[in-house]
């Protein structure tokens, strides 16, 4: 095996080894490297380290120091690549994982809206339905923190201050949007929802001062004639559905404003899970207020006397799983993509749920309705698409 070189103080060393074992061949100080990666030293094993080869002594001066200089980075090279550790299957196959976060996000947003649409047959009382989607995913939260699934990130008095109005905005989104899914047809109610982009193009314009370019006010015009072609002739049209909502639409934009403003450090899961508690606390009070007392006279009775108390639970708890967990695998899901994926992804999860509710509860629906609809959903396709495109020139504007 041929040494790669020796260890300073070296000759010193081999002077004080007894002549007689020098000429029996004894192992002197040279240092060489075996498979396993450690130093043999006079015959004894150390930890492994690297030990750089001395030049060869027919090198120019110039041509050494270059030889010494070039030698740590091999060694350090060898070493990184002796340390990589194998890739797993995400990082092997991204476009299959991010696929299956897309296609786990419609499955659990799909379910949600049919299960929590099927609740109201025998509960008719949105606003304690509402607050139970939230006191199960709060529920959810904090069992994964007890287990340290994910680990608690610390709140303060700054982060709650930035977190509250969000809180309040997402409580009064979710509220009206439950109102809205009891009071007509999960579709149609979707299609009024596909009014939201315009009104977060003119908070962005009139509220935030950011001017939103002409082409993208153009692209809204097809979402504002479809919502208003579909909601002329829509069997299940009533203006509590369609009030609550726009209401929606409007807490949703505003929630995206403050979420601009709120710019903490707590990674999405944590950031999601306090949300929901604040969001709790704020849904609480309206649901005792406008539904306790028919609740305690005969709202909980007559859904028992329907459906079982079990199943009356587990319907809860069931329906408020898929809630939380669609949104938190919505999110996870968008900070995969590219903004672009983003807003086709979001296009594309309306459309499923629109048809499939149809499908599940056998909506009629008129001609002219399902043209509107489908005008609707191709205008915030359009708007989505160029407003994605607009931001990934600003960054790449930023980033030259």
């Amino acid at each position: 095996m041929a040494a790669l070189g020796t260890l300073p103080g070296a000759a010193a060393a081999a002077a004080s080894v007894p002549q007689s074992q020098r000429r029996r061949g004894a192992p002197s100080l040279a240092v060489a490297y075996i498979p396993e990666g450690s130093r043999l030293v006079c015959g004894r094993q150390l930890r492994p380290a690297p030990v750089l080869a001395s030049p060869p002594a027919t090198l120019s001066a110039p041509a050494r120091r270059r030889f010494l200089r070039a030698a740590p980075a091999a060694v350090s090279g060898s070493a990184s690549a002796g340390e990589a550790k194998p890739q797993g299957f995400a990082e092997r196959y991204p476009t299959l994982v991010t696929g299956f976060f897309f296609f786990l996000w419609y499955f659990l947003n799909v379910i949600f809206n049919i299960l929590n649409k099927k609740i109201f047959d025998y509960f008719p009382y949105p606003y304690f339905v509402s607050a139970s989607h939230l006191f199960v995913g709060v529920l959810y939260c904090l069992i994964g923190w007890g287990f340290g699934f994910p680990k608690r990130a610390p709140m303060n008095s700054t982060v709650l201050k930035q977190l509250i109005p969000v809180a309040v905005c997402h409580a009064i989104g979710h509220v009206t949007s439950t109102v809205s899914f009891a009071a007509v047809a999960v579709s149609f109610a979707h299609t009024i929802k596909a009014l939201e982009p315009f009104f977060n193009a003119s908070a962005s314009q009139f509220i935030l001062g950011q001017p939103v370019p002409l082409t993208l006010w153009l692209s809204l015009v097809p979402v504002v004639v479809g919502v208003s072609v579909a909601s002329l002739t829509e069997l299940s049209f009533n203006w509590t559905g369609f009030i609550n909502a726009m209401i929606s639409n409007i807490s949703f934009t505003y929630r995206s404003i403050y979420s601009k403003k709120a710019m903490t450090d707590m990674d999405s899961t944590n950031l999601y899970a306090y949300i929901s508690i604040i969001a709790l606390i704020v849904c609480i009070p309206p649901a005792l207020i406008i539904e306790g007392p028919q609740l305690v006279q005969h709202g909980f009775k007559d859904a028992i006397a329907k459906v079982g108390l079990t199943k009356l639970i587990s319907n809860f708890f069931v329906v408020g799983l898929f809630y939380h967990l669609y949104n938190q695998v919505a999110t996870n899901t968008l900070e995969r993509v590219a903004p672009l994926s983003h807003a086709i992804g979001n296009v594309l999860k309306r459309v499923f749920v629109i048809g499939f509710s149809i499908i599940v509860f056998g909506n009629k629906i008129t001609t002219q309705t399902g043209i509107g609809t489908s005008i609707a959903i191709a205008g915030v396709a359009l708007y989505s698409f160029m407003k994605a495109k607009i931001e990934e020139e600003k960054r790449q504007i930023k980033s030259a």
